[in-house]
């Protein structure tokens, strides 16, 4: 039987993380919680059942992820997020697989992401295949601040295990709308390190396009009022980010001048 580290990032997670600790019961043999401070219960959920929970500031996804994946005991990692539950399916493929002992360095599954509730198939967002369980000697996430990823050597293939993960974004509209402003602003300040200028329709052109990938070109129309909210949001995030990207770039212009 193979022994594995269950890793969750979290902030202020009280209201879903119960749910995606009780689904990695009989599957994590321990579960770490980086917290970057809740202000709620979150901790103290995680505490009673079990967890080991350390507490630091939040310096990216990727980092933060890292971080944790130094904490771990054992040599495989799963990587969920507290707004993440293994479904029926998942748990049942990951049990076998851990009876029989893990032989991959690298395993992939689906995930079904939910907009209030309700399972989203297109917007890009379904299959949504994802690197969460793999051995920490052979992969690692990448140090993006958001936008992370399980990066490994390219003579590796992920060993694709049945079922999926069901990844609650959001309970209402203006909850997922705070959520992807907040991932727009370090978006903003990733893109202002790595563009040189940002013009001034710039912001309009890519939010446009962004609509209109997520709109009409991953077929977001198909999932009714819902995809067009998340169409939306995809506009309006990417115009956040590409204007502070342009604030930034433009202050630190006139900072050299």
């Amino acid at each position: 039987m193979t022994q594995i580290s269950a890793l969750i990032i979290s902030r202020n997670e009280e209201h879903k993380i119960k749910q995606c600790l009780d689904s990695l019961e009989g599957i994590a043999d321990e579960i770490i919680v980086v917290d970057s401070y809740s202000t709620d219960n979150t901790v103290k959920i995680c505490e009673e059942a079990g967890c080991k929970v350390v507490q630091r500031a939040f310096p990216g996804y990727g980092a933060q992820r890292q971080y944790a994946t130094s904490l771990a005991t054992h040599r495989y990692i799963l990587s969920i997020d507290a707004d993440e539950v293994l479904s029926p399916a998942l748990r049942t493929s990951l049990k076998k697989l851990k009876n029989e002992g893990l032989t991959h360095r690298v395993y992939s599954f689906t995930r079904m992401n939910f907009y209030c509730e309700e399972p989203i198939r297109h917007c890009g967002w379904y299959p949504d295949i994802q690197i969460r369980l793999f051995d920490k000697r052979y992969a690692t996430w990448d140090l993006s601040d958001v936008f992370e990823k399980v990066i490994f050597p390219g003579t590796l293939r992920p060993e694709k295990i049945d079922g999926d993960i069901l990844h609650y974004r959001c309970s209402t509209p203006e909850e997922y709308h705070h959520t992807i402003v907040s991932h727009a602003i370090i978006e903003g300040r990733v893109l202002a390190n790595k563009l040189d200028k940002v013009g001034l329709i710039t912001p309009w052109l890519k939010s446009i396009k962004a609509f209109a990938n997520c709109y009409f070109k991953k077929y977001g129309f198909l999932d009714g009022n819902e995809g067009f909210a998340i169409s939306k949001e995809e506009y309006l995030a990417t115009m956040e980010a590409y204007k502070l990207a342009r604030k930034i770039l433009n202050k630190n212009h006139d900072s050299d001048c």
